[in-house]
């Protein structure tokens, strides 16, 4: 009897020691004042990183760490939660994971064992887009719930895992909740027609930044997935999911990346099915997959996708729903149960809280799955990375669809030969083209034992070229990926090849060599239609992006295995390149190549100091530097600043012993950016670019232009693509977010930015401000504004259909994001500092054809053209013959002034470093030298 009533009072005890334990962590009504997901009710981030601090200091389930700085300011948070005794041994599970990850100097048994002795970590992050409001709020509910719940499912995840909750986005969030809840009546708030972009720079396309990694936010997480934690799963929330469903998640449509270990897709539809499973179990139904939604396992650079490249099992989903109560619609076909739509949702009226319940219940299906599979997913990181080096280190092909085509192209001809050598030319024998055995296996090795089709075993990127401060970036960008670099301590050579000292060596033989294939090879997107002949299907964002071309690196492709003085470069160290000033010992001044890209962030500084510097219209005698190069009188104190410069920005500068002849005297131009009210996101990279370029630029609106007296103000006008309005329609392209806002539902403050360019009014004061003497640089389908003008030029990609005009349909002629090559006449100003050819990116962009009478009335000049049939370097071009001969850069005179248009994309998401020059040689005046 005693020892029962002993057992109850222990129990009585214990249980109301849990209670007090949960009741101590504050929920989120008692500090917002309101449950996560009610009606109409958002939470700031100032609030939240409040309630992440507040919960840290309760909870022994929690550790709170602040990962960087954002673009604003602000600390980005990230929760480690997990049991208090895993808390306690952070170092130890996360260097199993390194090691793990790494998959070096292991073997089988020894990952085994580790991957016993390991915890399975999974980073789940929200708020990343900031106006799809789920995914921050999810992730306060699950901070809540996994530091106050006290049931066995709960525990037994906390023992057995380490969950990273990763805010992605806090100006975001603090920008798109403050706006939301100004409104002081519910019904009145809205999540519409926000002033700025949602992050400071790239808006939506924060979420295209993880292969480049230029923003804050997206190196603090970078360096949380691919340096420090390297989760085993990443869950990416996201909105909103197709119309007639609740969600849209893993496993994805086809095609997925050709690079990818199998384990990758495999593991994505293992814990994909978990997922679904947690909500069917619980009456959630909604959840489609496959080809139920657009998305895709192809693109790299998203915070989801990138993860796949690394070995990881990344997981999107994208959920309806938001604080403004709202229905699922009708959708009939949707009602028709599928394996895209196994459980279809009825129509019916839906809440915040809704969504934020099945995010919770999304997340804890992929956490008991992940303590579940906890060995296996710790030793598949393993073994993926082990494939990965034993692929690096042997003649390998990988199984792209160009192979797959060269092979039925050999068994057609070879079919077509048979039939033409029978009697009548019979074609009939062996179905399926391909022959008896012995030809299969000729046709097969033909391709894929060809020595030359092998895939690299590395890359080597040369100290002495041109622009090699350019190329220290995109291997930052490689090593802030988790990439292993090395660097050459000595002169060696590699293939009859001599390469100089601080050469940069990437080899495949690394776990990561997806990644690494991803960025210095070409893509090779599949041809992808609706139905034979019929319409394509739109990747789910670029099909081609190689980054090595985008960014204009010159590096060798390795095929054989090769070694040299190479110094291992420690995970995650950063290289900065010194540059240095030789030539004359007594210099008359200092010479700047123009092929630089850092040289002209050395002239703004010396500008911007009071420093006279001048540009050579001629090759300077008796230096390899570009047309186009600067050069900078001797003083001892621009000595000093020369020298400076060579060292801080990595540049090689040449002192020469006699001033050039042919000097102009330049000035910084007075630089206008076009944007408009909501944020375009391509001028928010251009304006990332100026400031990291050190360009001084000033952001007008459609009003400014309006205003007129555009002369008196600026020299250069820069329109990126969405702001000139098409002849035809008067309609603005892409990128003009939020100009049709109205006036009244704005505050004051944000009037000056409303409007849009129209040919009503804006254009007549840029043909004025252009004839006064004014420049106006327009990209993408800003160069609209040519046909305003009514310069002879016309667009290319047109047939003739019942006597009209039309596009090309898409049938004939179709080319998403992808990287083409084409000709460049680098002699013209525009174009000084580049090579003969461009890589360049692509995106259904503008293509010219000269008109005959365009001698007589407009003096254009051709800067860039495709100069044969075939350009497409990486990813999908199809009908790109019709490309051939066309224009993708011209310079027209107009008045006293020029201007200079671009088709393609040559500033893409600040990642098309190899044809940033493109601008920067129009951002000076010039002068007559002295």
């Amino acid at each position: 009897m005693m020892r029962t009533r002993l057992c109850c009072l222990v129990a009585v005890l214990l249980l109301t020691t849990l209670s007090a334990s949960a009741q101590n962590i504050p929920s989120p009504k008692e500090h917002f004042g309101f449950n996560i997901g009610d009606d109409y009710q958002l939470a700031n981030y100032t609030q939240t990183e409040a309630y992440f601090k507040k919960l840290a200091a309760v909870s022994d389930r929690l550790k709170l760490v602040d990962i960087g700085a954002t673009e604003e300011g602000r600390s980005q948070y990230m929760l480690v939660v997990s049991s208090p005794a895993n808390l306690k041994n952070l170092d130890k599970y996360k260097q199993i994971s390194q090691k793990l990850a790494h998959a070096e100097n292991l073997t089988d048994d020894q990952a085994r064992a580790l991957a016993a002795e390991g915890k399975v970590i999974v980073w789940i992050d929200g708020g990343l887009h900031a106006n799809e409001v789920v995914g921050a709020h999810q992730l306060i509910e699950m901070a809540w719930q996994l530091s106050s719940r006290q049931d066995a499912e709960t525990k037994k995840i906390l023992d057995n895992a380490i969950i990273l909750l990763t805010h992605a986005n806090p100006d975001g969030q603090e920008l798109i909740s403050n706006w939301y809840m100004r409104e002081s009546k519910p019904e009145k708030r809205s999540l519409q027609q926000v002033p700025r972009l949602y992050e400071k720079y790239a808006g939506h396309d924060n979420n295209r930044d993880f292969f480049m990694l230029n923003l804050k936010e997206t190196q603090n997480m970078g360096r949380q997935l691919f340096i420090e934690w390297l989760p085993q799963i990443m869950y990416n929330h996201h909105q909103t999911g197709p119309a007639g469903t609740v969600v849209a998640g893993p496993p994805f449509r086809d095609p997925f990346n050709y690079v990818f270990d199998p384990l990758v897709m495999t593991s994505l539809d293992a814990v994909g099915a978990a997922m679904i499973n947690r909500l069917n179990a619980e009456n959630k139904p909604g959840y489609t997959q496959r080809a139920g939604s657009p998305y895709s396992t192809w693109y790299n650079g998203g915070l989801r996708t990138v993860t796949y490249f690394h070995n990881m099992v990344g997981l999107l989903t994208e959920i309806i729903g938001g604080p403004n109560p709202t229905t699922i619609p009708l959708v009939p076909q949707r009602l028709i149960p599928s394996s895209a739509n196994p459980n279809p949702v009825l129509p019916q009226v839906w809440r915040f809280r809704n969504s934020i319940d099945y995010s919770v219940s999304l997340n804890y299906g992929v956490l008991q799955y992940a303590i579940r599979h906890s060995d296996e997913l710790l030793y598949n990181f393993y073994k993926m990375g082990r494939n990965s080096i034993e692929r690096g280190e042997k003649d390998y092909w990988t199984l792209y669809p160009k192979r797959a085509a060269e092979v039925t192209e050999m068994q057609q001809r070879n079919t077509a030969a048979n039939a033409a050598q029978r009697p009548g030319g019979n074609a009939e024998g062996p179905r399926g083209g391909g022959g008896n055995a012995a030809s299969s296996a000729k046709f097969f090795d033909s391709v894929y034992k060809n020595p030359e089709l092998r895939d690299a075993r590395g890359y080597i990127l040369p100290s002495d070229q041109a622009d090699f401060p350019t190329a220290a970036r995109f291997i930052n960008a490689l090593i802030r990926t988790g990439v292993l670099v090395h660097k050459a301590s000595s002169d060696f050579t590699v293939a009859g090849k001599k390469y100089p000292a601080g050469s940069f060596i990437v080899k495949n033989n690394q776990a990561f060599r997806p990644h690494v294939i991803d960025l210095f090879e070409p893509q090779d997107h599949p041809n992808d239609f609706q139905y034979p002949g019929g319409p394509p299907i739109a990747p789910y964002d670029a099909a081609g992006w190689t980054l090595a071309y985008e960014m204009g690196i010159q590096f060798d492709r390795i095929t054989e295995n090769f070694d040299g003085p190479f110094e291992r470069i420690p995970y995650g160290e950063l290289q900065s390149v010194k540059g240095k000033v030789t030539g004359a010992p007594v210099a008359a001044g200092y010479l700047l190549n123009s092929a630089a890209n850092n040289s002209f962030t050395a002239v703004n500084d010396l500008l911007k100091a009071g420093v006279e510097v001048y540009r050579s219209a001629d090759v300077v005698a008796g230096s390899n530097f570009s047309q186009g190069s600067f050069f900078v009188p001797a003083s001892a104190k621009n000595k000093t600043l020369v020298e400076q410069a060579a060292g801080t920005l990595g540049i090689e500068i040449s002192a020469l012993a006699k001033r050039p002849a042919a000097l102009t005297r330049i000035n910084p131009a007075r630089i206008a950016l076009w944007d408009t009210y909501g944020g375009s996101m391509p001028s928010g990279w251009m304006r990332y670019i100026m400031e990291q370029f050190h360009f001084s630029a000033e952001v007008i609106y459609p009003k400014d232009i309006d205003t007129g007296n555009l002369r008196s103000k600026y020299d250069i006008i820069l329109f990126v693509g969405g702001a000139i309005p098409s002849v035809n329609t008067g309609a603005s392209g892409r990128g003009g977010f939020g100009g049709g806002a109205r006036q009244e539902d704005i505050p004051a403050e944000f009037h000056k930015m409303l409007g849009r360019i129209t040919p009503e009014k804006s254009i007549p004061e840029l043909k004025k401000f252009l004839e006064q003497g004014g420049n106006i640089l327009t990209i993408g389908s800003s160069t609209n504004l040519a046909y305003h003008l009514g310069v002879p030029v016309k667009n290319m990609l047109t047939e003739m259909v019942n006597g009209q005009e039309k596009n090309l349909p898409g049938e004939k002629y179709y080319i998403p994001g992808s990287i083409l090559r084409m000709k460049v006449d680098s002699t013209q100003q525009a174009a000084w500092g580049m090579g003969s050819n461009a890589d360049v990116y692509f995106d259904a962009s503008p293509v010219f054809n000269i008109l005959p009478e365009a001698q007589s009335k407009g003096n254009v000049k051709p800067l860039a053209w495709f100069p044969d049939a075939k350009p497409l370097r990486s990813g999908w071009a199809w009908g790109q013959s019709y490309l051939e001969g066309g224009i993708t850069a011209f310079e027209a005179g107009i008045g006293n002034g020029k201007l200079i248009a671009f088709g393609p994309e040559i500033t893409f998401r600040a990642q098309t470093h190899g044809t940033f020059k493109f601008i920067f040689n129009q951002l000076y005046t010039a002068s007559k030298a002295k």
